[in-house]
This record gives structure tokens, sequence and C-alpha cells, in this order.
């Protein structure tokens, strides 16, 4: 039986380009920051906003990629876990703390004018760019208003579905 979840899904804004250097043994390393915000009507009715900050940190090849692709600004999609450390401070000597996300997916969203560089989609690689609509599969006959052929994985009833 598992133990626990530990998962965290976030979309949103890079609050700063990442930050990318190397471990003593050379592991390729990024931290950013990334905000989240969701609105909300008060009690008064008034529309609010909230901004939430998360810390990033990404290691290895994914750290490579959003060091080369990633900029302050840019929409991203980001899966990791949660992640609490905790050190010494040198001048106080007092205990500090930091949670992160510790990322192990990251997609980019939106198109590259997102990122605020103002170079547009050419500085991505087409084929590192998401699509911004999902991918619909042709049906074989290449006609669209056709049922799947019997078999699919959409040959099914409305009254089929247990639910």
């Amino acid at each position: 039986m598992a133990r626990g979840l530990n998962k965290v899904m976030l979309i949103g804004h890079l609050g700063n380009d990442p930050e990318r250097r190397e471990t003593a043994s050379g592991q390729t390393v990024v931290n950013f920051t990334l905000a989240t915000s969701e609105g909300f009507k008060d009690s008064s009715g008034n529309f609010q906003e909230r901004t939430e900050w998360h810390r990033i940190v990404a290691w290895g090849k994914l750290a490579d990629i959003c060091s080369q692709y990633l900029k302050k600004g840019r929409q991203v999609y980001i899966e990791g876990r949660l992640q609490t450390r905790s050190w010494e401070d040198n001048k106080t000597g007092e205990k500090k703390y930091a949670t992160e996300i510790v990322c192990s997916d990251m997609q980019m969203l939106g198109s590259g004018r997102d990122s605020g560089s103002g170079m547009g989609d050419a500085s991505y690689p087409q084929e590192r760019q998401p699509s911004s609509r999902p991918s619909r599969p042709e049906p074989s006959s290449g006609n669209y208003g056709e049922r799947p052929s019997p078999g699919g994985a959409q040959d099914f009833e409305k009254d089929d579905l247990p639910f």
C-alpha cells in the first residue's frame, strides 16, 4: 500500500529567468520563481486577485532545458513534489526553512511572446512548442462526421457509460 502522495501541479508565469549553476559533482540545477493567481469576489462583491509565489528547482537534463528555453514572464505547466529544506544562518545562527517544488516535468504554454523577450515564437524550436489546441486524430475515412470504426477506443454508446 502507498505511504502517501506528494504531487504538485501548477500553471503560472515565471517571475525571473532561471538561475543555472552546477553542483560540486557536476550536476546541473536551476532555480526560478513561478507566480500563480486566482480571482475571487470578496464579501463586498468586489473582484480581488491573489498571487502566490512558488520556488521551483529542476535538476539534470530538465534543468538544462529550463535554463535554455524559459524566460521571465513565460507561462508554464510545472509538475513535481514539495520539499522543505532547512539550514543554519551563518550570521545569526538561526535555523531557516525553505519549501520548494522539485520539478519533474515542465511544459511551455502560450506563445513565445508570453516570455517578455520580444523575440516571439522564433526563439523556441518548433518541436518544443506545445500546441495551443489539443490535437484531434483524424478518422481513417478522413471525414470528421463519421463514427470511428468498430472496436476503436471511442466505440461505445452513451448508455454504456456507468455514470
